[in-house]
């Protein structure tokens, strides 16, 4: 199984980088590249405990859902979202968050399996896990320019 660990440094306090990192319009514009839309389960503001989201995005080419669900929630430590439905034959995302020197270090840990054993497994190697982890660092990026700029208003009413 692929696991793909990010560290971003942002300078914001944590409970902010927290929120927007369970912003649902946050994702969304986040992820324009790929059109992802909330299309059932929570589709607007922040998601939490035990809650459930399901993305339509087009990757590869291919519109395609996945349906995660929220199992772990520590505000604002960490959160933990996990596949009910979808392409993988397993997905974990851990998404923690600590106070650094400058703000927050928000680290995230992306644990996948792919379908199809053999395949999936080659696909893994040749171009998965890196399309994985261009995608997360690309979000990653944006929810810190956003944190660390005004524009963090936006997506969240109080904070």
């Amino acid at each position: 199984m692929p696991i793909i660990e990010i560290i971003t440094l942002v300078n914001a306090p944590v409970e902010r980088v927290f929120d927007l990192a369970r912003s649902i319009e946050l994702h969304t514009a986040s992820t324009s590249g790929t059109q992802e839309q909330a299309i059932a389960g929570v589709t607007s503001g922040l998601i939490g405990a035990g809650d459930e989201v399901t993305w339509r995005a087009r990757h590869f080419g291919v519109w395609q859902k996945l349906t995660v669900k929220i199992t772990g929630f520590h505000r604002p430590t960490h959160f933990r979202d996990v596949i009910v439905r979808g392409a993988f034959k397993s997905m974990a995302h851990d998404h923690y968050f600590e106070p650094d020197a400058q703000g927050t270090r928000l680290r995230d840990v992306f644990d996948f399996e792919s379908p199809f054993v053999i395949f999936g497994r080659i696909a893994d190697r040749l171009f998965l896990k890196r399309y994985m982890q261009s995608f997360l660092v690309e979000r990653n990026q944006m929810l810190k320019a956003i944190a660390e700029s005004d524009e963090w208003r936006r997506y969240l009413t109080a904070g």
